[in-house]
């Protein structure tokens, strides 16, 4: 294997952990807003989420990134708009679509959680005078979120990879390094090989972290 190929690579390194953490956070965010809506039935607002979820995840990562990177330009009125600088930048677009795509499946998951909270919790919290938006928000989503951390441990798992599709819109990344190195060596099998075991460091050193955030939280529920 010629290691010589190594510091190319890494050069994408950074780009596909800044793309992976913002578009995580900028989903988890928006995945706790939206738990929120559905669990407390706000109306409207929970059929344009519900609409969200079914469109994103039942549609494929890369045609959301296509959508949301080469949309916008069919439409004058978004190029002629003060959005147009962020949406004609790859980076921006690539870590929506994760983002996007994240919030979708972590709300389902976040949303399942809280409906496994016994009801006996929430009369509790009645009991104790608190409204049910003050119920939810300081003891319920808490409570269900470390019911939640495990699944969503997958979910930081498939950010990570599914941000090697940002090359795909010429975002040089770890992937676009290395499809750009495999066009200048042909090299594809090193190239590639090398690329693939980059990524299982990473998820290696995420799933470490993610068992010992799952440590925590079970050793603060007791």
């Amino acid at each position: 294997m010629n290691w010589d190929y190594l510091p190319e690579l890494l050069k994408g390194l950074g780009t596909t952990l800044e793309l992976t953490v913002v578009s995580l956070l900028t989903g988890l965010v928006l995945a706790i807003l939206f738990t929120i809506v559905l669990s407390l039935k706000v109306r409207v607002l929970d059929r344009l989420v519900k609409l969200q979820i079914l469109l994103f995840t039942g549609t494929p990562l890369l045609i959301q990134i296509f959508l949301i990177y080469y949309g916008p330009a069919q439409f004058e009125t978004i190029k002629n708009s003060v959005l147009w600088p962020l949406l004609s930048q790859p980076w921006f677009c690539a870590m929506l679509a994760l983002a996007l795509n994240s919030a979708a499946y972590s709300t389902q998951l976040f949303k399942g959680a809280i409906d496994a909270v016994p009801r006996s919790d929430w009369e509790a919290c009645q009991a104790l005078g608190m409204t049910e938006r003050q119920a939810l928000i300081k003891v319920i989503l808490p409570h269900a979120a470390r019911r939640a951390l495990p699944a969503y441990g997958n979910e930081i798992i498939l950010v990570m990879k599914g941000s090697s599709l940002a090359s795909t819109i010429t975002l040089m990344d770890l992937m676009g390094y290395a499809a750009r190195l495999n066009t200048q060596t042909y090299d594809t099998l090193t190239v590639f090989t090398m690329t693939g075991l980059i990524y299982l460091a990473m998820t290696g050193v995420l799933t470490l972290l993610i068992r010992f955030m799952e440590h925590k939280a079970l050793a603060f529920s007791r």
